[in-house]
């Protein structure tokens, strides 16, 4: 029986399910559907982020996710260096989450 993923994958997947002698079904993506692969795979391994049970599953998991801020920069015509330059520029401008800081509320001067 076929199973069935209806997903985006890595590059050479099916390069890889081919050496485990399997035959792999894939099609190239239009640009639309391109992008919305790639916002659902990020809900995807953000969950898995969520659920890894070690720091080292958990380091993997965000390597996934580093690569696709990369194909999203890469789709939207910037690279991920300029993603990490902007990161900077908001990180000087309003801080970054190294003090783990959460905002219950804000009290109206009175």
């Amino acid at each position: 029986m076929d199973k069935v993923y209806n997903k985006l994958v890595r590059d050479n997947i099916p390069e890889i399910i081919r050496r485990n002698g399997e035959e792999p079904v894939c099609h190239v993506l239009s640009e639309d559907e391109y992008w919305d692969a790639l916002l659902k795979k990020d809900e995807e391994e953000l969950i898995e982020v969520k659920e890894a049970d070690s720091i080292e599953e958990r380091k993997k998991e965000l390597a996934d996710k580093l690569e696709l801020i990369r194909a999203m920069a890469e789709f939207n015509g910037f690279t991920l260096d300029d993603i990490i330059k902007e990161a900077e520029t908001k990180a000087s401008k309003n801080g970054a989450f190294q003090k783990r800081l959460f905002l219950e509320r804000v009290v109206p001067k009175k």
